[in-house]
């Protein structure tokens, strides 16, 4: 049932909600992107430890993600003169230049719209939420973590080298999976094609649904 509490969330393989807010780098909208993959990321606030340690997580890999065509946007509820004071206080105390916008969602029009309010969590804040959207505005992945916890930011490099190589070459990737290693073929559909997989010798096949090959 939904209520007043309850935050609407976006789905998997569906338009990513639409937007246009002021950032440290002006305004910008979802459709800015269309072309490029984009990391989209929340942090509670500004000026808290861990949320620091994944911005200059997040800035030290922006050249690696841009090697993947992948854009990066930071929000959380603050205002833009909070996030300015906080991108200028990390360069001041840590040396990290952070490369990318951070939006301003003071009336957290985006942060509801993709379901980054959690009140058991969190009860004005932005939780730690992650979308991955890719070239044509499809949200392809979002993950959630605890307030107390931050991220691994290499997982999402991880994780957006995986798609692109799935989106590519039509396989899927086994857990772990980094670049360079073997991939899961997808699944025979009938059994003539079981059977021909299983003697070709074509793929590394375990039973007839598992098998995998390098690219």
């Amino acid at each position: 049932m939904n209520n007043s509490m309850t935050p609407s969330m976006p789905h998997l393989n569906e338009p990513a909600p639409e937007f246009t807010a002021p950032t440290t780098h002006g305004e910008r909208k979802l459709s800015d992107y269309k072309g490029k993959w984009l990391v989209l990321f929340s942090h509670p606030a500004d000026f808290t430890p861990v949320c620091t340690t994944e911005f200059m997580a997040f800035a030290n890999a922006a050249p690696d993600f841009a090697k993947l065509d992948c854009e990066l946007l930071g929000l959380s509820i603050d205002s833009t003169h909070s996030h300015i004071a906080w991108v200028r206080n990390i360069k001041e105390k840590f040396g990290v230049d952070i490369p990318f916008p951070i939006i301003a969602d003071l009336k957290m029009e985006v942060a509801s719209a993709y379901g980054m309010i959690h009140p058991g969590a969190a009860d004005t804040s932005a939780v730690r939420a992650t979308f991955i959207i890719d070239p044509d505005g499809v949200l392809r992945a979002m993950v959630y973590y605890p307030m107390s916890n931050g991220r691994s930011i290499a997982e999402f490099l991880r994780l957006l080298s995986a798609l692109q190589t799935s989106d590519q070459h039509g396989v899927a990737t086994p857990e772990g999976w980094q670049p360079g290693d073997k991939v899961i073929v997808p699944p025979a559909k009938t059994v003539a094609e079981a059977n021909a997989r299983m003697e070709s010798g074509e793929y590394e096949c375990t039973d007839f649904y598992f098998c995998k090959k390098a690219l």
